[in-house]
């Protein structure tokens, strides 16, 4: 199968597409390389791809006439690009622009797929509000312009499986951490800062926040699982992510047990859209994908701390 990745260059984006090109199918990805964080990392996970034989293609999902650059002859299309989580330096037009203009884009192209199985869109849990303990039939209360614009992104996709128009789901993904993720994200941000033996900014109160941490290979496996199942998945909203709730001061002291030594904090004032709780509820994916995550918050804590150190010291 020909399979197009957006967001391809990504943490996630770059992980799914290795697999999928492991599985024997042909991988196009296609990545805007946004400045949203450094190109160093981006560049790094591009090399990855390249030497697993993926090509990627540099296009703004937002501005391209996409049916003009990109393949026609894609089968899958999984759609990770987007303007990522809370952030005081994106502003709603960025998270607008990225998240619902691009989809729509990418939505535009892909209804002129003749052979297109599937569209499969990359939610989160951040669409569910401040507790995302949910199963997906819960009404979404989300509670930042990132959840509100995935949300709208998410129905997007939703609203043609409605219309007949292509087969389509969206998979809400939880707390995702390992190698590749993002520098101000929290287990690389702890990483670095511990071996630079410096401090840590924790948002007040986040300490006892709880969170379905989930290692990037278990929730690959659910995203990649869908392939073949079109006509369980059309139509449908899955969760992926790990029924085991972490508080934030658990992933601290994990990251402490394997670099051997504590970390400093600097307490940060409260930040607002925070979730307070996520915990996946996984019997819908478990049902129809036969989704069982097994990687322990440790295990995921060793695999990007001896990434890190590998690429970056």
């Amino acid at each position: 199968m020909k399979i197009l990745v957006t967001g391809a260059v990504g943490f996630i984006g770059s992980h799914t597409a290795e697999r999928l090109q492991r599985l024997g199918h042909e991988v196009i990805g296609v990545d805007n390389f946004s400045p949203y964080y450094s190109k160093e990392l981006k560049n790094l996970n591009k090399k990855a791809l390249s030497n697993a034989g993926i090509t990627v293609l540099d296009y703004d999902l937002r501005e391209d006439n996409l049916a003009a650059v990109l393949p026609k002859d894609v089968n899958y299309i999984f759609h990770f690009a987007a303007q990522p989580g809370i952030s005081s330096t994106s502003s709603f037009e960025d998270y607008f622009s990225n998240n619902i203009i691009a989809t729509k884009n990418l939505i535009d192209y892909a209804l002129t797929l003749s052979d297109l199985k599937l569209f499969v869109n990359i939610g989160t849990s951040s669409i569910y509000g401040l507790e995302a303990t949910y199963p997906e039939d819960k009404a979404p209360k989300p509670a930042s312009h990132y959840g509100v614009t995935k949300l709208a992104a998410e129905q997007l996709v939703l609203q043609k499986s409605r219309e007949k128009q292509m087969a389509s789901c969206s998979l809400r993904l939880y707390s995702v951490i390992g190698p590749r993720e993002r520098p101000e994200k929290m287990y690389t941000k702890l990483i670095a800062l511990g071996l630079k033996d410096e401090a840590f900014p924790l948002f007040k109160g986040s300490d006892k926040h709880l969170r379905s941490f989930t290692y990037v290979g278990d929730i690959v496996d659910g995203v990649v699982s869908v392939i073949g199942k079109e006509d369980l998945v059309n139509g449908e909203i899955i969760n992926l992510g790990t029924e085991v709730e972490h508080t934030t001061q658990e992933g601290i002291e994990a990251v402490e047990k394997v670099l051997g030594k504590q970390i400093k904090i600097d307490v940060k004032p409260k930040r607002p859209g925070d979730q307070l709780r996520t915990k996946a509820n996984i019997d819908k994916a478990k049902q129809l994908l036969g989704y069982n995550p097994q990687t322990t918050l440790l295990e995921a804590v060793e695999k990007q701390v001896a990434w890190y150190k590998a690429y970056f010291l």
